[in-house]
């Protein structure tokens, strides 16, 4: 009797809960997506249907190609070469960012040296600084070493991330069993062997989520940019349309620019939409699988 008095309130309590979750949930999906979805309709108006219309619904006129075309024919092409730029900067950016996190975080993980402790405390310490306040000694940096303008003033910085080494260095401590270390060494494998082919096969998910990271960060890098390079055909895209925003904007209240800057900003984000489908299968089957079984 009592027990099936308790399992009779417990379950009006799960539904409840159930439906707070549900709420919750679509209440976060239209957080997020609200936005996407005005710059995907955004995209598609004309300059006089993007102030004259609601937000959320499509002008009189369905414009998405000829804004495309207007994009990349502006200015002499210089969406395209903005769109490569920032290409090459993410990619290299992550890259190098993915090789100096795995190689730092695995050595902390699972080497003792002297003075492992201080640098730790230092790399903890600097995940605390924010960017901007690094922008202005890094600038100062590069431009004693002739650096600015060039397109090592954007990769530099951005390979150098102390969050992903931390991350990487937490996931290694579990992923990378001690026992598969010394068996390799029982074996003949040298260190640099030992993680070519076995810590970084284990350590795929980690990486994976660095590279995302570090290519999202560069991608979307805007301030580092505007302070390093000062010629257009240097400029990623953040800064290239940010340009175009302004130059909108100083045209005396013209508007010819603002439906390109945004079909620009649209066609931005698919290479890193397009990223995050393709690599999330490397977190899945990372996650399944397993270094030792027990």
């Amino acid at each position: 009797m009592t027990t099936s008095l308790a399992a009779s309130t417990r379950k009006p309590r799960r539904k409840r809960s159930s439906i707070i979750l549900t709420v919750g949930l679509w209440t976060a999906c239209v957080y997020f997506l609200a936005p996407f979805a005005w710059l995907v309709i955004a995209s598609t108006k004309n300059d006089t249907d993007l102030f004259n219309t609601f937000g959320l619904w499509f002008g009189h006129a369905f414009e998405f190609f000829a804004n495309l075309g207007t994009v990349f024919t502006y200015e002499n092409g210089s969406f395209g070469i903005w769109l490569l730029n920032s290409a090459y900067y993410a990619l290299v950016s992550a890259v190098g960012a993915v090789l100096l996190a795995t190689l730092a975080g695995y050595a902390f993980a699972k080497y003792r040296f002297a003075g492992k402790t201080g640098i730790f405390s230092v790399v903890l310490g600097s995940i605390m600084i924010p960017g901007t306040a690094l922008a202005l000694p890094t600038y100062l940096l590069f431009a004693h070493l002739n650096l600015t303008n060039t397109p090592w003033a954007v990769i530099l910085p951005s390979v150098v991330n102390p969050f992903a080494l931390y991350l990487v260095m937490v996931y290694a401590q579990d992923a990378v069993d001690d026992s598969l270390i010394e068996a390799a060494r029982i074996d003949g494998a040298g260190e640099f062997r030992i993680f070519w082919q076995i810590a970084m096969r284990l350590l795929g998910p980690a990486m994976v989520t660095v590279f995302l990271l570090a290519l999202v960060a560069t991608w979307n890098n805007y301030f580092l940019p505007l302070i390093m390079l000062n010629q257009s055909n240097l400029y990623p895209i953040t800064v290239g349309l940010a340009q175009w925003a302004s130059s909108s904007n100083a045209g005396g209240g013209a508007r010819v620019l603002f439906s390109t800057v945004i079909t620009g900003s649209f066609i931005s984000i698919l290479p890193l939409i397009a990223s995050f489908l393709y690599l999330q299968r490397y977190w899945q089957s990372g996650l399944s699988s397993g270094g030792v079984k027990g």
